[in-house]
């Protein structure tokens, strides 16, 4: 009997997935073009892709944008990274053991709920606003959510695993560590890919102050002189270098992660 193409969580051919995956690109594309070619919408408002594709080739080859690519792409690692070496260990001590979980998660939850942007005037005031500040907003935006959606990869390990492992003597220790642990990897590591969209996501927050390298700063002097095309060139590069990081973990996870696939 043929499967249907809306059957629950039943896979789909690869050619259909790839068209799939096109159709809402194409579709933004067309109307864009509609719009903009068409003059329906004000080019000061909405340039099109011609005007936006000659901005983006200007903005690399005499404005050196790569240099505030890479500003970009330092800060948002620095910030993930710094999250990450305490966000897992912490996420994994709340989701295994309820007494950590019980320090740890109600004031996580709190803070996380606290929007990062809010803490820029404290920290302008506490550490200034060089790279310092703008490291911690980033770590604000990440650190919180990532330690509560580690917790929740550890706390989802199955009960029978450790249950085993404590029936072959395994210590609470071994348990942890050869048990929880390497169960709830692939979880963590979805969560960090998660999180470091949020860390592009924040970006332009990062580089809305008393900043003049990055992408997000390029955005912003571009709305100063109302140049839109600039602004979608920002835009769309921070799109891209969320896409490329994103694929680079699937990728990276598929590898591994492969035994994964045969649970």
């Amino acid at each position: 009997m043929k499967k249907s193409i809306f059957a629950i969580r039943e896979d789909i051919s690869p050619g259909l997935r790839t068209v799939l995956i096109i159709i809402p690109f194409v579709l933004f594309l067309v109307v864009w073009c509609v719009l903009s070619y068409g003059k329906l919408v004000n080019t000061v408002f909405l340039p099109s892709p011609t005007q936006v594709i000659k901005s983006g080739i200007d903005m690399f080859t005499t404005d050196a944008f790569w240099k505030d690519i890479f500003t970009s792409l330092s800060r948002v690692l620095l910030g993930f990274l710094a999250s990450t070496l305490l966000a897992i260990p912490l996420g994994i001590l709340a989701g295994s053991f309820k007494f950590f979980d019980s320090l740890i998660a109600p004031f996580v939850g709190f803070i996380r709920y606290m929007p990062a942007a809010a803490f820029i005037p404290l920290l302008i005031l506490w550490v200034g606003i060089g790279l310092t500040q703008k490291v911690a907003i980033l770590f604000i935006s990440i650190f919180f959510y990532l330690v509560l959606m580690v917790a929740d990869a550890a706390a989802n390990v199955r009960k029978d695993f450790i249950e085993t492992a404590y029936t072959l003597g395994a210590s609470k220790r071994q348990t942890l560590f050869k048990v929880i642990v390497p169960a709830a990897l692939p979880g963590i590591w979805e969560s960090m890919r998660v999180m470091m969209g949020i860390g592009w996501t924040t970006i332009v927050i990062v580089e809305l102050v008393a900043t003049r390298t990055g992408i997000g700063s390029v955005i912003i002097e571009a709305q100063r002189f109302m140049r839109t095309d600039k602004i979608i060139v920002g835009i769309l590069t921070i799109g891209f270098l969320g896409i490329i990081s994103d694929f680079s973990f699937r990728i990276l996870g598929n590898l591994f992660f492969d035994w994964k696939k045969n649970e």
